[in-house]
C-alpha cells in the first residue's frame, strides 16, 4: 500500500459496543431526571444502536449535560420519574417541581413526599405509590385538592379548597403497610 491510497483527513473514531452501551445508561438517566420525553428516549435509543462512530454518539447526547456537569436551572427544573427506596429511606421535600406523573417505591422502609414547597404546574399532579412493609407520607399544601384511591391509601386534609385548587392524586398500593396523604406533619 502506497501513501496515496490513504485519504488526507483522518477517519473519524469507530465506537465500540461499550461506548453504545454508556450513552444508553446517560440517556435513561436523563429520561429518569425528567429531560427526555419517552418519545424522544425512544428516538434517541435507536440513533444510539445505529451510530458507528463517537461523533454520531455525541450528537445523540450533545443537548444533556455532561456526566458529572450539574446543570443548576435558576428555577428547579421537573424532578426525575421515580424515587425508591430497599430497606431504607427516601424524602423529596423543599422546593422542587414534580412531574405530572411521580412513582414512589419503598420496600421495607420509609418514604416521604413533602409538597408544601414544591410547585405544582399541571391542573393534576399523579402520585403512584407502592408501599410493601413500609409506611409512606404525602404531605400537601394547604388548599389542594386530594384525591386517594388504591389499597391501603388513606387521606386525612382539613379545610375546603376552591373549586379551581390544583388536585394531587394519591394512587397507591400498601402490602402490609400504610400511604397516607395529609396537610400536616406527625408529630412526635
Amino acid at each position: 500500500m502506497s501513501v496515496e491510497q490513504f485519504p488526507q483527513t483522518m477517519p473519524a473514531l469507530r465506537a465500540s459496543d461499550r461506548d453504545r452501551d454508556e450513552m444508553l445508561v446517560r440517556l435513561h438517566k436523563a429520561f429518569a431526571e425528567g429531560r427526555l420525553s419517552e418519545a424522544e428516549l425512544d428516538e434517541r435509543i435507536d440513533l444510539v444502536l445505529a451510530a458507528r462512530t463517537h461523533g454520531e454518539l455525541g450528537a445523540v447526547a450533545a443537548d444533556l449535560p455532561r456526566e458529572g456537569g450539574k446543570a443548576v436551572p435558576e428555577c428547579p427544573g421537573p424532578a426525575g420519574r421515580f424515587q425508591v427506596a430497599y430497606k431504607s429511606s427516601v424524602t423529596r421535600a423543599g422546593r422542587w417541581r414534580p412531574p405530572e406523573r411521580f412513582t414512589t417505591v419503598v420496600y421495607k422502609g420509609t418514604g416521604l413526599l413533602d409538597l408544601r414547597a414544591a410547585e405544582l404546574h399541571g391542573p393534576v399532579t399523579t402520585l403512584r405509590v407502592l408501599a410493601y412493609k413500609s409506611s409512606v407520607e404525602v404531605i400537601v399544601p394547604p388548599g389542594v385538592r386530594v384525591e386517594a384511591e388504591g389499597v391501603g391509601v388513606s387521606a386525612e386534609v382539613h379545610g375546603v379548597p376552591p373549586a379551581d385548587a390544583p388536585v394531587v392524586h394519591v394512587r397507591g398500593y400498601a402490602y402490609k403497610g400504610t400511604i397516607e396523604a395529609k396537610d400536616r406533619i406527625r408529630r412526635c
